[in-house]
């Protein structure tokens, strides 16, 4: 952890990952949420809450290596994600490529996750948001499965469901997996990272 104990945001942040989803209690453990669980089990893994409001976000700030990570929750709800991300990547001055964005994808199984270079939104709106107002589709990404929607359902309440009991356990399974890719990813590694859980 850096920056002093009062919780404010350090300089010389390097990266940042963000966890897209939506504040409010009503929404927690939705799969549209899949983005929060994960940022927010890497930053227990990494001894910190994401707790502190800044950049229309949540966020906390920890070493990995020689990088400085901003963790960050945007706060805007999903379709504004963009808003809070790229205000943190304006003041920090951080390329798009030092971004890893976390969020759901629909088109996987849930318990499967799938690493990106780059490249369009695959129709989530938190993405599309982040690369409309960028003007760049050049971030990392971490995509977590929440499984396909059912035939009858329509497609916003089904991101918006709970999880299953069965459906955590695969979860919490591919978010060990999900840390472990960030991990490679800020150390530089996304092609072992693509390689190991694609």
């Amino acid at each position: 952890m850096f920056g002093n104990r009062k919780g404010t945001l350090p300089s010389g942040v390097t990266h940042i990952v963000v966890g897209l989803g939506n504040p409010d209690k009503k929404y927690e453990n939705t799969r549209h949420n899949a983005g929060f669980i994960t940022v927010d089990a890497f930053a227990e893994k990494h001894g910190t809450n994401i707790d502190r409001l800044k950049y229309k976000s949540l966020c906390s700030a920890v070493s990995i290596g020689d990088k400085k990570v901003l963790l960050m929750k945007p706060q805007t709800y999903m379709n504004n994600s963009g808003e809070a991300v790229v205000e943190a990547m304006n003041f920090y001055k951080i390329p798009p490529e030092n971004v890893i964005i976390i969020f759901d994808d629909i088109s996987l199984d849930v318990g499967l996750l799938r690493v990106k270079r780059k490249g369009s939104d695959g129709g989530q709106k938190g993405m599309r948001s982040i690369i409309y107002l960028s003007g760049s589709d050049n971030f990392p990404r971490v995509k977590i499965g929440i499984g396909h929607k059912p035939e009858k359902w329509d497609l916003a309440d089904w991101v918006l469901s709970q999880f299953s009991t069965e459906d955590k356990k695969l979860l919490n399974a591919v978010t060990e997996k999900a840390i472990d890719a960030v991990e490679l990813m800020l150390n530089g590694d996304i092609d072992k990272a693509m390689n190991r859980y694609n």
